[in-house]
Formats: structure tokens, C-alpha cells, sequence
């Protein structure tokens, strides 16, 4: 099979399109077709050198870990999904390639109407959205601030909290102000004096925030939420600690995904790559920018 890869770690340039032996799914395991790979944060930090809990530190090391594809072929013990089913899922790594053998407690049918690259880049930022709202529990009636809005978290969290009847406000560029407004959020702009446009935005107040931005969003939320146990940040960890704030806890499954798929969520793919650009696709990542997903076609 063809896949992205590399074999040391480094910036996007180490990604390069290997031939690797086709995986064989052991048992337990399903053997998936990949037809589209969404591109994260996360796997930007695999490349550059982080290794998840569990992962052997072999190489050559492919990224990815949310997919979409095709049933090809069922490890002993599977039951209950059939050869050339279309399917999304996770894992923690090997998503850039032609196949993949991934448990089959973490695939769940993709709806027929559902695009490839949509359902390639589905799971990872809707179940992150719907596990940090859980452990933030905006309710009826609130105001829950979202930094980063526009991004593949942002808009699944603005839908879902919106629809729990929070109000929503979201930080973006001004190009992504009508993309926010149709999500169902009050938008304002990143930058200096962001704590008095949110003031502006909501004049009753804060009272949970989820930080997609990090360092000077974060210090916003800091400011304006009083309960610090309702602020949760998906990218300045190292800080979660010492402030009293919220991570996201490791909780994806294919429940949670599959409840996900139902709720018919709006996904932007802002762009597609190709498998030998996966380079170019993590270079765009890396920006920090832009609206909804980066999804590696396969």
C-alpha cells in the first residue's frame, strides 16, 4: 500500500509517500479502505516528534487518526459489519495510507449522503466538541465563549451548544463573521481588547469557555469566566494544571460518534490533498487559521 510517512521526525518536509506491506487485521480488527483522512493539530505533533500512550516507537510512523472508507476484509472474531460497508472512525495513527486495521469497536456507518472528505475529517473534531461541551455543561439560558470558533472544534461546538440553548460567543477573524453568525454564535474578532468585545457581546456575562487559541484567549477566559471549572482549553495543557482549568478527557467512542453522525452537524472542509501533499496539507495546519477541516483525499 501507499502511504504518507516518515522515518525520522521534523518539520512538514520529513512526509513523503512510502510502499509499505498492506496490514494484515489481527483479531478484533477490521481492515479499512481508506478513502479520506482528516488532518489535525495532533498529527502535526506526531511528525514533529510526540509518540501517543501505547504507540511503539517504530518507524516508518504514519499520521492520522480519524478516517472514513470501505470495508476490505474482517480480522477473526468481527461480527456485525460486512466486507465493502462505508464506514468513518479512529484510532491514534495510520490514517495516511491506502489501508488501515483499526479495532471495529471504533467504526460506525457513514451515512450515504455524507461526502468522503466530510466523513474523513468528522470524528476527531465532533467528538472533541462533544466531550469538552459535556465537561462544561453549558445550559439553557448561558453564555458559553468559544475561541477559535471557526475552526473544526469551534463550529461543531457553536452547533451543539447553540442547540442546548446556550448563548454562543465566538472569536474569529472578521472573514469568518457570516460563517459564525450562520452557526448559530455572536462573533467578535480576535486582538487587542477582545475581553471588552466579549463584554460588549455579552453583557450578563460568561459563565463557561472553551480556548481552541491558547496564551492571550486563554487569559480572556480567565478573566471573564469566575468558576475556573468551566473553562476548558484544547491546546495550552501544559498550563491546565496550575490555573484549576479543564482538558479534554480521553473519551471518544463509537457511541459518541455514531450519536454525532445523527445529529446531521454543518462541516466546512475548507481544503482536500492529495496522499503525496500531505506535507502541503500540515503546512496549512500549522498556520493556526482558517474554517473547518484540512482532509487528505485517498
Amino acid at each position: 500500500m501507499r502511504a504518507a510517512a516518515f522515518d525520522s521526525p521534523g518539520g512538514p518536509d520529513v512526509l513523503r509517500v512510502f510502499e509499505l506491506p498492506d496490514p494484515v487485521p489481527a483479531p478484533g480488527q477490521v481492515l479499512v479502505r481508506i478513502r479520506a483522512a482528516g488532518v489535525q493539530p495532533y498529527d502535526c505533533a506526531v511528525r514533529a516528534g510526540w509518540l501517543p500512550a501505547g504507540v511503539p516507537p517504530t518507524f516508518p510512523r504514519i499520521p492520522g487518526n480519524e478516517f472514513a472508507g470501505v470495508v476490505a476484509a474482517l480480522g477473526p472474531g468481527v461480527s456485525g459489519v460486512d466486507v465493502g460497508a462505508e464506514v468513518l472512525g479512529f484510532g491514534q495513527l495510520g490514517a495516511y495510507a491506502e489501508l488501515l486495521a483499526v479495532p471495529a469497536d471504533q467504526l460506525v456507518a457513514k451515512p450515504a449522503a455524507m461526502p468522503w472528505e466530510v466523513a474523513g475529517g468528522f470524528s476527531a473534531g465532533a467528538q472533541t466538541a462533544h466531550i469538552a461541551l459535556a465537561e462544561l455543561a453549558p445550559k439553557p439560558g448561558e453564555t458559553l465563549l468559544v475561541h477559535g470558533a471557526a475552526g473544526a472544534v469551534g463550529t461543531v461546538a457553536v452547533q451543539l451548544a447553540a442547540a442546548a440553548g446556550a448563548t454562543v460567543v465566538g472569536t474569529a477573524r472578521p472573514e469568518n463573521h457570516d460563517y459564525l453568525r450562520e452557526l448559530g454564535a455572536i462573533p467578535v474578532a480576535y486582538g487587542d481588547g477582545l475581553a471588552d468585545r466579549v463584554r460588549a457581546a455579552a453583557p450578563d456575562g460568561v459563565d463557561a469557555a472553551l480556548d481552541g487559541a491558547g496564551g492571550a484567549a486563554l487569559d480572556v477566559s480567565l478573566d471573564l469566566v469566575a468558576d475556573r471549572r468551566r473553562i476548558l482549553t484544547l491546546v495550552d495543557h501544559g498550563r491546565a494544571a496550575d490555573l484549576g482549568i479543564r482538558v479534554t478527557p480521553p473519551l471518544r467512542s463509537a457511541a459518541r460518534l455514531a450519536e454525532l453522525v445523527r445529529a446531521e452537524l454543518r462541516i466546512h472542509v475548507r481544503r482536500t490533498y492529495p496522499l503525496a501533499s500531505a506535507a502541503d496539507a500540515h503546512r496549512e495546519v500549522e498556520t493556526g487559521h482558517g474554517r473547518g477541516k484540512v482532509v487528505i483525499t485517498v
